[in-house]
């Protein structure tokens, strides 16, 4: 294997976009993906989401610690381990976030990463169902798709919403305040993931070369420069080196832990491991931020997906699939949603009401399985906790799994948020349009009124909602916990950025995959202007 120009680590969300659009501008790519192909039936079709996560196969199954303000629960966090990341076993929610979450990071010290900055590549990245406008672009690699597994008790929830007083708007419009369906990312009924619309379609006339089931075990340092990697194949240690420099693309999870095992991170926690330290950035692997949430769950009289699950009716929508690419088996994680202020004077929305017409329920081994009877869920998520966790290594072995030490609950008012949420779920649900078609409410449960009462049921039922960010957040040189510049580049060091959620200074609104995917793509362009400064 000859020498690339750049060596991009992680193929997923962010690593896929960055290497499609570097390969694109003519560099010669090598992409090193510790997982397999996302080139499976279990990937591309929407409802199979739940084979690929938590299947060791797909999934990294990172194991949290365990976390005292949830009862001392250790949950399972997913971590794409295939081609496209989490793009490739999400819930193909397309969120993009909130302006005001943007225009908070550059005031956090991401120069150069306002809405108005940011929103251009949104719009390059994306062929948008609705249409291309200030706001929206068509034309892009990833397909951003209308919901194909309709039903109506969902427009009744949404008739809800509005008369309960939430105005109906295009939540990836211009402002993503309000209730409107769920936007996902497919094509014609199956899944697009970034390896898909950047890689698998790539268009240029170089493309990247990838390499499938490698693991990273160190970056290279010669000078304070980043010249290669050191992988893991089959057994067997390779070196790869590059011409211009290395691209770290692992996640939230995987990025901090490569960083500490090159020796970049602080340098107490390296000394701890017997790590020599190359860099010593306190920030690596702090900043550990996610959203969390709990569900409200009914009983109802209309049908929903549960129905269209089993039987006759299973084998009419695998059929109904086949031929049309619609039904259940296109289903996302949720089908509407609404951004609202619980409070007044907040600056933009601090919750999610992601609602699906569906529901699930835990097996004997605590795994999700659908409902026996039609249901719908109601997930109630705080867009901004304040709790920051920490990653760190378990050991100097690079196969050992990261610790990953967060406390979901720690804030009281975390938990009153949630719980004023679970008041404006309710409120929606008792409007006339949905109100008809409810039956029982399983979760919380009517006898869970008072506010004590639901402050206890969010400690017992609060998941985290699978959205690591911020653990090698982007930031000026001055700042002692930022990991990398503006740019993208790790702070003093050369030919090393990172591009994925790790980067991220704070948590935008609702599912952070989208953000994710414009980083690698917005973080190409810096990468290259990196490259035409120092040529």
């Amino acid at each position: 294997m000859s020498d690339p120009d750049i060596i991009v680590i992680g193929g997923g969300s962010a690593g896929a976009a960055m290497t499609g659009r570097l390969a694109s501008a003519g560099l010669k790519i090598t992409l090193v993906e510790a997982g397999v192909s996302d080139r499976h039936l279990k990937s591309r079709v929407p409802a199979l989401t739940s084979s690929i996560v938590q299947n060791p196969e797909f999934d990294w199954c990172y194991q949290a610690e365990p976390d005292e303000t949830i009862g001392g629960r250790a949950d399972v966090w997913p971590g794409g381990k295939m081609l496209g990341g989490g793009s490739a076993l999400n819930g193909m929610m397309f969120v993009r976030g909130h302006s005001w979450d943007y225009d908070n990071w550059a005031g956090l010290g991401a120069t150069g990463w306002d809405y108005k900055s940011v929103l251009p590549y949104f719009r390059r990245m994306e062929d948008n169902e609705r249409g291309a406008d200030e706001w929206r672009g068509t034309g892009g690699p990833i397909s951003v798709s209308e919901g194909r597994a309709r039903y109506p008790i969902t427009d009744a929830w949404i008739a809800a919403a509005e008369q309960a007083g939430i105005e109906r708007r295009d939540l990836n419009g211009e402002k993503a305040e309000g209730v409107d369906y769920v936007q996902v990312s497919q094509r014609n009924g199956e899944r697009c993931s970034t390896a898909r619309g950047y890689l698998h379609e790539f268009k240029g006339a170089n493309p990247p070369q990838i390499v499938l089931q490698a693991q990273v075990l160190r970056i290279l340092i010669e000078d304070r420069r980043a010249v290669g990697i050191v992988y893991l194949r089959d057994g067997v240690e390779h070196t790869l080196r590059a011409r211009h420099g290395v691209v770290i693309s692992a996640g939230a999870m995987g990025t901090p832990k490569l960083l500490l095992l090159s020796g970049i991170g602080p340098a107490d926690h390296l000394a701890e491991m017997g790590i020599p330290v190359v860099q010593d950035l306190p920030g690596v692997g702090r900043n550990l931020q996610d959203h969390v949430g709990t569900h409200v769950v009914n009983e109802v009289s209309a049908r929903t997906l549960n129905d269209d699950a089993k039987g006759l009716r299973g084998a009419l929508s695998v059929l109904r699939y086949a031929l049309s690419r619609q039904g259940a088996l296109s289903t996302s994680i949720g089908h509407a949603q609404a951004f609202v202020k619980s409070r007044p004077g907040l600056p933009a929305p601090n919750l999610q009401i992601s609602f699906a017409a569906f529901a699930f329920d835990f097996d004997e081994q605590g795994r999700l399985m659908l409902r026996e009877k039609a249901s719908v869920s109601t997930l109630v998520g705080l867009m901004r906790p304040a709790y920051r966790g920490r990653i760190t290594l378990r050991s100097a072995d690079p196969l050992a799994p990261p610790v990953i030490a967060h406390r979901q609950l720690s804030c009281d008012d975390d938990i009153d948020q949630i719980v004023e949420g679970i008041g404006i779920a309710r409120n929606i649900l008792q409007q006339s349009p949905v109100a008809q078609y409810l039956t029982t409410e399983l979760r919380p449960g009517p006898e869970l009124s008072a506010p004590e009462d639901l402050k206890g049921y969010v400690r017992m039922a609060a998941i985290p909602m699978y959205h690591p960010v911020g653990t090698a957040r982007i930031g000026q040189a001055g700042d002692a916990m930022a990991v990398v510049d503006p740019d993208l580049k790790v702070h003093g060091l050369d030919g090393l950025w990172v591009a994925d959620a790790s980067i991220f200074p704070s948590l935008t609104a609702g599912n952070t995959n989208a953000t994710a995917i414009m980083v690698g793509d917005k973080g190409s362009d810096h990468v290259l202007k990196s490259l035409r400064i120092n040529a």
